[in-house]
């Protein structure tokens, strides 16, 4: 019955060789190839968890008592999302798991996507004819430290409830459109019971079906082109060697699928995330002690903390500081980040397409100036702990951040300086002994 199913489908469709040519593509063996398809599992992971939490999760701002089975804060005022984020995590049935799981995926889903666009970055495969793809994985990380954020917010949380009132002073900061912006996305100053349903319906709805478009995008844009490829025996700029589709690749993605599942079901259940019963609900007059966001907005916080108080005036306008380190700065890495591959192509004039990689040392300038970059969004990250590092060393904020605001411009300095001599080192050796 099958055989017939698929030769009627065949003789109508001619699907055979499709499927010859589909499961005969050919895909490149080496492990880093790999790191895109950890951020896709990992998304895949999340709407699988996310559909289970939106089940359960209330996403409005009603305040209440709450009447849960966690006793410290039975009779506590709260909203109904962060009561239903209580009855998740105790309450439901592998609640806890599944919200855990959902946390950490968000997290290797963001990690996967920076180190799969470091490893583009320093084997030059964004030249051409890719720079679309370049394009955007980059626009894939800003939507992923934006659903990130969303996600991280709506449980209305003490600590979620600080980052929301310092989002709202950044949209104020704004010149001009500033007030309509925060009007936009909060209704009125924190708090207020309009963000959550608007962070909620972004969080679940609009970004992750931008983020499926441009996945989708990116895998038949990557299935279109020749794959890149290290160098190597037989690999040229119009010739691929590694494995076909179907079994070999194939047997290593399903793999991989089930390793990243199986780390971060292991991590949900045995590591303690975003645990919102001892923060309590959210309290404008409060603050957390050593509140932090989760890692990939570190460097904006460290860099909002290193920035000097600076206000602009323009005539009757007010820039003030909060502008510059969270808005401005942020914006310009995302502008090089974009530009970057037509920069290179421009004051290089290498216009020919390119599907061999570079390996990084072949490389010194460019390589140099990604671990500088590296190493100052490091710098900002570790800024972003000041009060924590003062805390588990016993020193001074003041004298800690005084340091790092030193190091944010040696340590990339001296980072480049090391990278370019040693790339330099590694080149001179591999001309002076060609394999």
């Amino acid at each position: 019955m099958i055989s017939g199913i698929a030769r009627w489908l065949d003789t109508r469709l001619n699907l055979a060789r499709f499927s010859r040519n589909f499961l005969n593509h050919i895909f490149p063996d080496h492990w880093s190839f790999m790191l895109g398809e950890i951020a896709l599992y990992s998304f895949v992971l999340l709407v699988i968890t996310g559909f289970f939490l939106a089940m359960f999760f209330s996403a409005s701002a009603a305040e209440g008592p709450y009447q849960g089975s966690y006793a410290a804060l039975q009779g506590v005022s709260a909203s109904a999302a962060y009561r239903s984020a209580l009855h998740i995590s105790f309450d439901v049935p592998a609640g806890l798991l599944i919200r855990q799981m959902h946390h950490w995926a968000s997290l290797i889903f963001v990690a996967a996507i920076l180190l799969h666009l470091c490893r583009i970055f320093f084997t030059a495969a964004y030249r051409k004819p890719r720079e679309i793809n370049w394009i955007i994985g980059v626009t894939l990380l800003f939507f992923a430290l934006t659903n990130g954020y969303f996600g991280y917010s709506v449980p209305d949380d003490l600590l979620s409830g600080t980052g929301l009132r310092i989002a709202y002073a950044i949209l104020l900061s704004v010149p001009l459109i500033g007030p309509w912006m925060a009007f936009l996305f909060f209704g009125a100053a924190p708090p207020t019971s309009a963000i959550v349903p608007r962070l909620y319906a972004l969080h679940i709805f609009v970004v992750p079906a931008i983020l499926a478009v441009l996945i989708a995008l990116h895998l038949f844009i990557v299935w279109r082109q020749l794959h890149t490829n290290y160098p190597g025996p037989g690999r040229t700029d119009r010739s691929i060697v590694g494995s076909r589709l179907w079994p070999g690749y194939a047997a290593k993605s399903i793999g991989l699928c089930f390793l990243v599942f199986g780390v971060t079901a292991l991590l949900g259940g045995l590591v303690q995330i975003n645990p919102i019963w001892i923060y309590g609900p959210n309290n404008p007059s409060s603050i957390l002690p050593g509140a932090q966001p989760d890692w990939y907005l570190g460097w904006v916080e460290g860099a909002m903390r290193l920035f000097p108080g600076v206000n602009l005036h323009l005539g009757s306008w007010l820039v003030p500081e909060v502008f510059f380190p969270a808005l401005l700065f942020p914006a310009l890495v995302f502008l090089v980040l974009y530009f970057y591959p037509f920069l290179e192509r421009w004051f290089g004039g290498d216009e020919e397409p390119h599907s061999v990689l570079k390996l990084p040392y072949e490389r010194p300038g460019a390589t140099a100036f990604g671990c500088a970059v590296l190493t100052f969004l490091l710098v900002l990250f570790f800024a972003g702990s000041d009060d924590v590092l003062a805390v588990m060393t016993g020193g001074s904020v003041v004298a800690i951040r005084e340091i790092l605001r030193v190091l944010v411009f040696v340590a990339p300095a001296v980072a480049a300086v090391l990278a370019y001599g040693v790339c330099s080192s590694m080149r001179r050796n591999a001309a002076a002994h060609p394999k």
